[in-house]
C-alpha cells in the first residue's frame, strides 16, 4: 500500500514539475507586428495611417487552421508530458528491478514505448503542419 502511494505521489509531483514551465511561458508579451509583417500575412495596408487590417476574405480558413493547430499543440503537450512521466517511471522500475529478468524487460519496454510515443507525436506535428500549410 505504501509503495502505491509513493508511486502516485511521485507521478503527480513529476507531472507538476514538468507542467510548470509550460504554464509559465503563457504570460510572455508579444511585440506588435510591423506593417511589413502584416502585409506578409495577407493584411490590407491603409496608406494614410500606415496601419494594416486583417483581410476578411479568408477568415474561416484561418480560424480553422488556428483551431487545428491549437488542438494539436494541446494534444502534443499532454502526450509529451505523459511520455516523459512514463520514461521516468520506467527508469525507476529499471533501477528497482533488482536484477529480475522479467522486471528489467518490463522496464525497458516501458521506456521504449514511451520514446516511440514521443517520436509519433513529433511526426504528427510535422505532418499536420505540412498538410495545413499546403491546403489552407
Amino acid at each position: 500500500m505504501i509503495q502505491k502511494i509513493k508511486k502516485i505521489v511521485l507521478t503527480l509531483s513529476s507531472l507538476f514539475v514538468f507542467s510548470v514551465p509550460l504554464v509559465a511561458t503563457g504570460g510572455v508579451a508579444v511585440a506588435a507586428p510591423t506593417v511589413e509583417e502584416c502585409l506578409a500575412q495577407g493584411a490590407r495596408l491603409d496608406l494614410e495611417t500606415a496601419t494594416c487590417t486583417k483581410d476578411t476574405a479568408n477568415v474561416g480558413g484561418k480560424r480553422l487552421t488556428d483551431f487545428i493547430a491549437s488542438a494539436l499543440n494541446v494534444l502534443s503537450i499532454v502526450v509529451g508530458v505523459a511520455a516523459v512521466v512514463m520514461i521516468i517511471v520506467g527508469g525507476f522500475r529499471y533501477i528497482a528491478s533488482g536484477g529480475k529478468q522479467e522486471s528489467v524487460t518490463s522496464a525497458k519496454n516501458n521506456i521504449l514505448y514511451a520514446l516511440i510515443g514521443l517520436i509519433i507525436v513529433a511526426l504528427a506535428q510535422v505532418i499536420v503542419r505540412f498538410v495545413l500549410n499546403k491546403t489552407l
